[in-house]
């Protein structure tokens, strides 16, 4: 019997086998950096291949699909004296100019901080202009916008890289790259933006989804959800994490989000530009948005390449490749020398491939 890395095996054993019985080969998509984790952490990628499904990553890593012009936006306005606040995983995310920790080693006042609080908080202990790189899908602009409706300091501002999921799986299913039998849809997207939005996808391109939770089980059992409706001649949006998720979401942080921001095109790492697939801040906070504030020094960006030269963290993204089929992985990229963000974020595929994979075993 099948060693497994966690608890649960009993079940674990008996949702492949009920997966086995179908006899299919079947290509999945997930577009989750925590469902990437677990897939790997726990050796789901191999016991579902035994079983003939594959699981493509997509662009679920936030910090990943941030392109380079927006980090060269932080490089700028830290070279410029102002104070910029990041997550930690954004700090070293190399772009051609550099990465804003190299703007840090330079004199640049980057910060790492926890939340949009501590940055608040920041900006009121300070003189100088200071400004939050806010980065995330749907789960984290809801906590960008609290602040803002409640008020900030004057001298606080928001260079908003929030993206917003949906507009950028139309983008992958118009673009036609692979073939794509279902998708696993993230579970905590999911609690904020409800599994309603979903349903046009299933409709318009006959594509069956499951949104899941984050444990082993809540995966594998995802996957036995979309087999059976591939086996049954449905395409639908069911429901694996219901202990957290609703049809409708969360409607207050729904609506928390319309008031602060409105959509626009921009483009992800990996992608072409996507209608209304970004969070920019409505007119009404324009008095704390850095790229209105700071539109003279952000004026003056150079025009750079995405991505380092031989870096192909695009393709992960699109999940085109895997990891490990980058020629750079684990050799002239590793966490220690990233080459792009893919190996720098926790969340992205190269991170995670490094951290569990056969070159660390």
């Amino acid at each position: 019997m099948t060693s497994f890395k966690f608890r649960d095996g009993d079940m674990a054993q008996e949702i492949l086998a009920a997966i086995e019985r179908y006899d299919v080969d079947c290509q999945f998509m997930h577009v989750c950096g925590t469902h990437q984790d677990t897939l790997v952490h726990y050796g789901l990628e191999e016991l579902l291949k035994e079983v003939g499904i594959t699981i493509r990553q997509g662009p679920g890593c936030p910090v990943c699909v941030t392109t380079s012009a927006e980090i060269a936006a932080g490089i700028a306005l830290a070279d410029a004296g102002i104070t910029v606040c990041v997550f930690g995983d954004m700090l070293n995310v190399p772009t051609p100019i550099g990465s804003l920790a190299d703007a840090r080693s330079r004199g640049g006042d980057v910060r790492v901080v926890y939340s949009i609080t501590d940055a608040v908080q920041i900006a009121s202990k300070e003189d100088r202009n200071v400004v939050f790189m806010a980065v995330g899908f749907e789960t984290t602009a809801p906590t960008t916008a609290v602040p803002l409706i409640k008020g900030v300091p004057e001298n606080f501002s928001v260079y908003s890289c929030h993206r917003i999921l949906p507009p950028a799986l139309e983008t992958i299913f118009q673009m036609g790259e692979f073939s794509v039998d279902g998708i696993i849809q993230p579970g905590h997207v999911s609690a904020v933006i409800g599994t309603e939005i979903y349903e046009q996808f299933s409709k318009i391109y006959g594509v069956p989804q499951v949104v899941a939770g984050f444990e082993p089980l809540d995966v594998l059992m995802a996957c036995y959800m979309l087999v059976r409706q591939i086996a049954e001649g449905r395409a639908e949006v069911e429901n694996e994490y219901r202990r957290l998720v609703r049809r409708e979401g969360n409607p207050k942080a729904k609506e928390m989000m319309d008031r602060v921001f409105e959509p626009v095109d921009r483009a992800w790492r990996g992608f072409p530009i996507i209608p209304k697939s970004a969070l920019s801040l409505r007119e009404q906070f324009g008095a704390h948005d850095a790229a209105l504030i700071h539109e003279e020094v952000l004026q003056c960006l150079p025009d750079l390449e995405e991505e380092l030269r031989g870096c192909r963290c695009g393709e992960v993204l699109r999940g085109i490749i895997r990891s490990e089929e980058c020629p750079l992985f684990g050799r002239a990229c590793n966490p220690h020398k990233p080459m792009g963000p893919c190996m720098v974020s926790r969340e992205g595929s190269c991170n995670i491939a490094y951290r569990y994979g056969t070159l660390n075993r």
